[in-house]
């Protein structure tokens, strides 16, 4: 899940898993699997940081 700021300055949780397609246009548009969209204030290039981030703390593991 990411944390993300809607343009009301809201905070909105997503699945990254689900998102499509990410655009400037000025405002960052995100479009999810089901066709949904979403405008939020981070840049395009903070929400794929975001989304790498959490990326790698799911698919990562630690051998106790």
């Amino acid at each position: 899940m990411v944390f993300l700021t809607r343009l009301n300055q809201k905070t909105v949780v997503i699945n990254a898993e689900l998102i499509k397609m990410i655009e400037s246009t000025p405002d960052t548009l995100i479009t999810m699997t089901n066709g949904d969209h979403l405008m939020v204030r981070e840049s395009v290039e903070d929400v794929v940081d975001k989304v790498i981030d959490y990326g790698r703390r799911v698919r990562s593991f630690q051998i106790v």
